[in-house]
């Protein structure tokens, strides 16, 4: 054989053996990766919230502050968060979790724009053996396997509000010009505060709760804008004199359309409109903008003063920008919703639930009251427990 083929294969070799040696070495990568507990290996979160407003920016931002938090301590957690436009465009989302399930993320999170729109491929998911945490919902989903709920009922955070309405109106409590209650600021002013502060009220008490409001809902005929009606209208119909003028007016859970709706009220009510319930954050912000341009916005400092143009404004959700307007004393109360537990528990049970781990099937954030005198309990620095990473990485193998 001449130089020329000996060289040829000389070289024929040098690639087989090549080839060899990287395909010897790729099978030992992946044997090793493979030999590394899990926690050591990527964790991807795919997370979908309903829009990208302060409400569900928050709860982004306490997502990712965990994964921070559990990379710090040698885990691979990536947060991937991606949301619709606006909170009317139910396809999007769907859109969202179908490329999750395709690109095989390890865990779905998700606050879902409609219960009904995302049941089907959350259904999916599961069937894919991808593991589903919902958040902003307590509620079971029908027919769809959620691993964990991380939220609250929504028809119990809108008695929160609608007693607190109560209380500032005439009732006692800690709000308004009612009997005062003693409370430390730390105290959980839930659901079951007010209910056994109101249970033994007398007709006299009752009847002494007075003023007239009018009510901004979200998205009309939605899963949690009846919820949200529904408990606030059950609370605000035990007190014969505290009434609700009008018909909701809906405005999507969105700043500009919340401010349209108190517009209108503000115009059709040009005196004896002492409140307005604006059921999500958005549109209270919406609402309070609109008041105080048109100088018609009550003061928390200034106490109630029914029957003259000023108006109240109450809410609910709770996000830094609202905290700051509530110690200002321009939203007079507002019902948390735990958007940083929803992300901070989010992250955390995700991991688990990738290591194959037991997580709660539902997570109750105990919605309750944020005014003037605790709100800084809840931002800027929330008080939030600490994580166990250490007993993740224990049991993750």
């Amino acid at each position: 054989m001449g130089r020329i083929g000996k060289t040829w294969l000389w070289g024929i070799g040098l690639l087989v053996l090549t080839a060899g040696a990287v395909a010897l070495l790729t099978l030992l990568s992946h044997a090793t990766a493979q030999a590394a507990p899990r926690w050591q290996r990527p964790i991807v979160i795919g997370w979908t919230p309903p829009d990208i407003t302060g409400v569900f920016k928050t709860a982004t931002e306490f997502f990712e502050r965990a994964a921070r938090e559990a990379n710090a301590r040698g885990f691979n957690v990536q947060v991937i968060s991606r949301s619709p436009a606006t909170h009317v465009a139910f396809a999007d989302q769907v859109a969202i979790v179908e490329d999750y399930i395709q690109r095989r993320v390890d865990v779905i999170a998700i606050s879902p724009i409609e219960v009904e729109v995302v049941r089907p491929v959350l259904a999916q998911a599961r069937r894919q053996g991808i593991p589903v945490i919902v958040v902003n919902l307590l509620e079971e989903i029908p027919g769809v396997d959620v691993n964990s709920y991380i939220g609250f009922d929504n028809t119990v955070a809108a008695k929160v509000t609608a007693y607190a309405v109560a209380d500032y109106f005439g009732g006692p409590g800690v709000l308004g010009t009612g009997r005062r209650v003693n409370v430390s600021p730390e105290a959980y002013l839930d659901l079951s505060f007010w209910e056994n502060l109101y249970k033994n009220l007398t007709p006299a008490e009752r009847n002494s709760i007075r003023a007239q409001g009018a009510i901004i809902e979200g998205v009309a005929g939605g899963f949690f804008s009846v919820a949200r009606l529904k408990g606030f209208r059950s609370v605000v119909e035990q007190f014969p004199n505290l009434r609700i003028l009008g018909q909701p007016c809906a405005a999507d859970w969105n700043r500009e359309k919340g401010a349209r709706c108190a517009e209108a009220f503000l115009q059709a009510n040009p005196s004896g409109l002492d409140f307005i319930w604006a059921a999500s954050n958005e549109m209270g912000l919406g609402a309070m903008l609109v008041a105080e341009r048109l100088r018609r916005l009550e003061l928390a400092q200034e106490g109630p003063r029914v029957g003259d143009a000023r108006v109240a404004i109450f809410t609910n959700d709770l996000t830094p920008e609202s905290a700051d307007r509530i110690a200002e004393g321009k939203i007079i109360a507002e019902t948390t919703h735990g958007f940083p537990e929803w992300g901070w528990f989010g992250t955390y049970f995700a991991v688990r639930l990738a290591c194959g781990l037991d997580v709660p099937k539902f997570y109750d954030i105990r919605p309750r009251i944020a005014h003037r005198a605790n709100v800084r309990q809840f931002y800027p620095e929330p008080k939030l427990p600490p994580l166990d990473w250490a007993e993740v990485q224990r049991r993750c193998r």
